[in-house]
This record gives structure tokens, sequence and C-alpha cells, in this order.
């Protein structure tokens, strides 16, 4: 009777180790959600009182929630290199706000974290916002194979809006081609002068659903007129107000398609940028306008992400990072009454400046990680950690190597990412719309650039000056006391080591 039970329970509990090994084993998927302009204080984890967003507060209930993690630039373009590739954007000319024509940003042989995952034997997906140039240097062939794109980059699968919602052409790319592209209708982009017969916003204001400012009265599609000028691909365009939903429905259908292989998702949601036309179901529900309503519709896509993970069964096994390419604007071209209608809402929190500025709030972002049972639910990390961190981190996380010559600024922070260690970097350049600025310790300094001390048009301090600035972060979130004068030695000390990063071809 004994050897029969033995005969039973011996293979059983093979049987139980292997199946448990197996899962300890098996790859970890990985989904960054990567949302636009939103602010440290847009998000109620983060302590807005004034909008909810409870799907986005859920990341951080089951994970970790991050209170000084930082993008790479307080602009689109620069972050999304940074993040892509562990570089920060300024050691490379031509990373600036893309033009919706300009050619691919990140050479084909540059290594990024698409080529990272795909080494590891995953499936990858780049939707929604890219921003980062397409085809060679004349810019892409809209009418034919548009290469160099994602696909080259490190992705097996992309869907795409080329650069940003307020820029021409209006047009989702799948892979290689313009979505619904007409073959009789040719597109056609200029980024200096009115082309085709379209009307155009600063000719006929009356079609407008909102007034634009000059720079954003280009060719008018769908009602709102755009930066520079677009004619053909009429079949093509775009609706805003669903985009948002398009695009997470693409991200849905990526995670459905590879539920049974590793995958790696860069879901770069284009909420909340401009132009702000959110989905009817969300007009005039968070009494802040546009902006407001356009929070709430990311919060319910970001929904929608986690429950198709968790009706998968994949969330246990899925590390997911939610975070912003940089900080908060209001008033970005169009008149929505984003300023007027805020009702005491901070959306940048504690911290000065936003988008465009090197104060915090310009690149200080939301940016929650979530993996059940790896990492403590409804945890809070203080350590300084970039978005540029997320390559190397990724490489630790499935035992990969970088190339030598790859990732130059990106520090491996997996166990900081992961809630095993407070110890994140030592220092962390921000890169502003103009100029940079560095965090060491509780200290950051920010050297003289005497240009444009506040960006007027737009209401953003840019943290501009023609003299030293230096803030005790810890204990002046605002950076209001600047402490240069009182402090030489500890701007001489930032100033000389933001100098040797600048020049180091390797300094993480």
């Amino acid at each position: 009777m004994k050897n029969k039970l033995l005969y039973i329970l011996i293979p059983l509990i093979f049987s139980v180790c292997n199946n448990s090994f197996a899962q300890k084993s098996k790859q970890p998927n990985v989904v960054i959600i990567y949302c636009d302009d939103v602010g440290y204080g847009d998000i109620s984890c983060y302590g807005a009182k004034k909008i909810q967003t409870p799907n986005i507060d859920k990341i951080a209930k089951e994970g970790l929630r991050f209170t000084n993690a930082h993008a790479t630039s307080s602009t689109c373009t620069p972050s999304r290199f940074g993040l892509l590739t562990g570089q920060y954007p300024w050691r490379k000319k031509g990373t600036g706000i893309a033009a919706g024509n300009a050619g691919s940003i990140i050479p084909e042989n540059q290594f990024t974290i698409g080529d990272l995952f795909q080494k590891a034997g995953y499936q990858t997906a780049a939707i929604g916002k890219w921003h980062l140039g397409l085809g060679g240097a004349d810019g892409p062939d809209w009418n034919g194979s548009i290469r160099p794109n994602p696909n080259d980059l490190g992705f097996n699968y992309s869907f795409i809006i080329p650069a940003t919602p307020d820029r021409v052409p209006c047009v989702y790319v799948e892979n290689d081609h313009v979505v619904n592209l007409d073959p009789k209708d040719p597109i056609e982009v200029s980024y200096k002068q009115p082309i085709g017969t379209d009307p155009i916003g600063t000719e006929h204001p009356e079609l407008l659903k909102m007034p634009a400012d000059k720079q954003h009265s280009g060719t008018i599609i769908n009602g709102v007129s755009r930066i520079g000028y677009m004619k053909g691909g009429h079949n093509a365009y775009w609706q805003d107000d669903i985009m948002s939903d398009e695009i997470t429905n693409k991200a849905i259908q990526f995670i459905n398609n590879n539920q049974k292989h590793p995958f790696f998702l860069y879901f770069a949601i284009q909420d909340v940028h401009v132009p702000r036309v959110p989905n009817e179901r969300f007009r005039g529900k968070s009494g802040m306008g546009a902006r407001g309503d356009a929070l709430l519709e990311l919060d319910e896509n970001t929904g929608k992400i986690l429950h198709v993970l968790d009706s998968l069964g994949l969330a246990k096994n899925t590390l997911l990072i939610f975070s912003s390419d940089n900080g908060p604007i209001l008033n970005d071209g169009y008149a929505d009454s984003a300023e007027a209608l805020l009702h005491g809402h901070k959306p940048g929190g504690p911290y000065r400046g936003g988008k465009y500025s090197k104060f915090d709030a310009g690149t200080r972002v939301p940016t929650i990680v979530r993996w059940p049972g790896v990492i403590k639910p409804n945890t809070v990390s203080n350590a300084l950690i970039g978005q540029n961190d997320f390559l190397a981190s990724m490489a630790d996380l499935l035992h990969e190597k970088i190339p030598t010559d790859a990732a130059p600024d990106s520090k491996d922070l997996l166990n900081v990412l992961l809630g095993k260690s407070q110890v994140g970097r030592s220092s962390l350049v921000e890169q502003g719309m103009t100029g940079l600025a560095i965090i060491q310790g509780n200290w950051k300094y920010i050297p003289p650039y005497n240009w444009a001390a506040i960006f007027k048009e737009k209401n953003m301090e840019m943290a501009n000056a023609p003299y030293p600035q230096l803030y005790h972060i810890s204990v002046d979130q605002f950076e209001k006391n600047n402490l240069a004068s009182k402090y030489p030695d500890k701007v001489k000390a930032l100033a000389d080591l933001l100098n040797a990063i600048e020049n180091s071809n390797n300094h993480n």
C-alpha cells in the first residue's frame, strides 16, 4: 500500500515542482504606458483632488509609486528618444521637437529598448504617438513604403501617430504604410507654405471648433487647424474624438495576439496632448474643460489595458510601467479654457514649471510600476530615477547584454524599479527646451542662460536667467529660494559635474 502511494505521490510532487519552476522561470511581459503632457499633480494618487483617476490609482495600490522619477527632457521628442535609446537626447543633434515630416531621428544601427526585447525573443510593438521622425534624411514617402519606421528600430509591429495630434499629416501609419490611403488622393506635406485647396485656420477661423494661435493655424482637419500644411489623404484622416480608443484597441489586439508568447508593448497614448478632443462620453464630465475630460479618457483607457491583462491571466507575469513624457502645459496653441477651468487643480503638484521648463515640474512626472507577486503593493519610492534608465534595467531583467557602444546614459536600476532598493541615481541631468540642469541628492543646479526668462505666450516659466540658480529641493520644492550666492562651492561642484557629464562619452 505504501509503495503504491509513493508511486502516486512522487510523480505528483515532480509535476508540482516542475510547474512551479516553469512559472517562475517564464519570461515576464513588459508594458510601458507612456502618456503625454500629464503632470505630477494630474493623477489622484499623486494628490489631485479635483480629478479622480481610479484605474491609474489601481496601479499604485497594486504596485510602487515613485516620487522622484524623471523624463529625460521637458519636451516630447527628446524624452521619447531618451527612453527608447538610453541616451541623453542632448548628446545627439536633431533631437529637438520634430516636425511632422522629419526623417527618422534614431539611426537604424542605434540599439533601442525594442532591440533589447527582440534579442531576448520577445514580440514587440510600438503603438500610439511616435514623434521621432520617419523615413530617410528627406523625410517619409507618405504614398509608398515608409522606411525606416519603428519596425526597423526594434519593433515587430507598429501603429503610430507619426508626430503629434496637432501636426500634419493627420493620418495613422501601420508598419510601413499610411492606413486607408487612397492612391488617387496622394498626400503632400509642407511646413513652409500653404499647399492644396483645403481651408487653413488663418483664412477660415469660422470653420474652427476652437480658436488657435498662429503656429497652429495651418490646414484645418476635422474642424481643428494644425501646425503645417497638408493636401490629399482625405480618406486616411484620423478622427480626433476616437483616437484614444483606436490606439488602445490596437494595443489590446496586440496583447491578445501574443498572450502565449512573451511580449513588450510600448503604448504611447496621446492624451492629454493638444488638440484636446476627448470622446463625447467624457465631455463635460470633469468640470475642468477638455483637458480634464482628456484625463478621464486617459484613465479609462489605462483601465482597459489593465483589464485585458487581468482577464487573460497575464497580470501576474507582466511588469507594467505607467509614466509621462514631460510635465503639464495648459495653453499650448488652442483656446480650450484649460487654465480658466482649473478650479484649484495644480497639474504640476507642488513643483514649479511644466512642459518646456528646467524647473522640476518639467521632467518630474508620475511614474508607477506594477508586477503582482514581485513588487509589494501600495509602496512608495523616493529614489532618483530617469526614464533613460529603463533600458539598462530591462537588460538586467532579461539577463541580456547591451552592446558596448549603446545606452551610454542608462543605469541599471532594476532593484529600484522592483522596490527592492531605495538607492537610485546619484545625479540626473534634466533638459529643458533651452539648456540643461542637474540634480544631485537634495540639490538642483541650473546654469545661467540669458534667453527669455518666461515663455510668456504659454504662461510657462522656462527657468532661464543670466545668473546661476541653486535650490535645496528637498525643502524648497517650488524652487523659490535661490541659494547660489550663499553656497558658491556647491554651485562650482555641480557646474563641474554637469560639465563632466556633458563631455563624457559614457557617464550614467
